[in-house]
């Protein structure tokens, strides 16, 4: 009777859902008895065991199945309820499978957690390479600190190029005196407008009274007629001038105040070369061991470095003072001789000579009121 009920049991199907629920285990009362049964009083299993995780399990996962003989009964009527939970060894399955899928939430969590480090990787390289230039610039400020210090008090010594020196002393000189002129030909240039400007009004109210003013009408006509000729020259003279106060303001602040920068950056190297100098000196004349001969090496890159800098500014500034120089003539005969011309035809009273002078210098006067906006841009 047993054999047919097991084989009855065994050639039945029995459909589970998806949380392990039996649907045909109530409907059946009388074949659950015959295998209760069965698990109750059925062949003798002490000799056999049941082995837990599969084939690949170990001696750990072997429970002998007399022990179960009692508690058989009890985990059949309540496997209804039971929610199975994967083991430690299926979940890291499971985790390593889903690094191979890409599609899976474990693999999303790695990937994440990968870029994470990789943006830490990254900010802590900025942090450092921060570091060094900051070490670096410390390092480097302290030795030229400690280098001015020494030329001041007269105990450092400095190099010096004696004749780019006078070369540059006369640069700050000329630029010194250029500024003076400039800033007069602006004063000169705000006066003359003043002036300009006045007489254009005394212009206007003479030839309104000449029209008031019948027994002086002649006389009041004369004086507007000579006061709009001079203010007509003087616009004149103001083209001119102003001109020449562009052509000495763009030699002045642009063309001399770059060379300036320039040898600004070249007594600077200088000065990085000597205190690099200065270090590699004072390292010569200590002991030779084998941490005093690295950092002779160090300091030797380094004076290297300092020293291709510092030659190649100073050829720079030799260069560009050469240029300026050429500059400044061809600039300042021009100038010169415009500035010239335009003010002595102008107390002359040599108005075609004055025209002519500004057309020999390409000077275009701008028509009156040609600075001032239109009604359309005034709205």
């Amino acid at each position: 009777m047993t054999d047919s009920i097991m084989s009855k049991a065994a050639t039945m199907e029995i459909p589970i859902n998806s949380n392990g629920d039996s649907r045909t285990l109530g409907e059946d009362d009388g074949l659950e008895q015959d295998l209760q049964q069965v698990m109750v009083s059925g062949p003798n299993l002490n000799e056999t065991s049941i082995v837990s995780g599969g084939y690949g399990g170990t001696a750990e996962g072997i429970i002998p199945t007399s022990s179960i003989k009692g508690i058989t009964l009890t985990l059949f009527q309540t496997c209804r309820g039971i929610s199975v939970a994967p083991s430690q060894s299926a979940a890291s399955r499971i985790a390593s499978q889903s690094d191979d899928f890409p599609g899976i939430p474990g693999s999303s969590m790695h990937h994440s957690s990968s870029s994470s480090m990789m943006a830490e990787e990254a900010a802590r390289g900025v942090a450092v390479e921060k570091f060094d230039m900051m070490k670096k610039w410390g390092l480097n400020t302290y030795k030229c600190t400690k280098q001015l210090i020494s030329e001041r008090f007269g105990r450092g010594s400095r190099t010096v190029d004696l004749e780019l020196e006078a070369q540059i002393e006369v640069l700050r000189d000329t630029k010194r005196k250029y500024e003076s002129v400039l800033r007069l030909a602006r004063a000169l240039t705000n006066h003359f407008y003043s002036m300009v400007q006045t007489q254009h009004a005394l212009g206007d109210t003479f030839a309104d009274l000449s029209q008031k003013s019948p027994e002086l009408r002649d006389e009041f006509g004369y004086n507007a007629e000579t006061q709009k000729l001079l203010y007509k020259n003087g616009e004149t003279l103001l083209g001119a001038i102003n001109f020449f106060v562009s052509s000495i303001n763009t030699l002045v602040n642009k063309t001399m105040e770059d060379t300036l920068m320039t040898i600004k950056m070249y007594e600077n190297a200088r000065l990085e070369f000597d205190a690099y100098r200065a270090d590699l000196e004072e390292l010569n004349m200590g002991p030779r061991d084998a941490v005093t001969m690295a950092r002779i090496e160090a300091a030797q890159q380094q004076y290297q470095i300092h020293k291709d800098k510092y030659e190649r500014l100073r050829s720079d500034v030799t260069i560009k003072l050469k240029f300026l120089e050429e500059n400044k003539v061809k600039v300042m005969h021009k100038q010169l001789l415009l500035f010239h011309n335009a003010i002595s035809a102008y107390f002359a009273g040599n108005q075609q000579q004055l025209e002519q002078t500004l057309k020999q210098f390409n000077i275009k006067l701008k028509p009156p009121g040609a600075d001032k906006p239109s009604w359309l841009e005034e709205q």
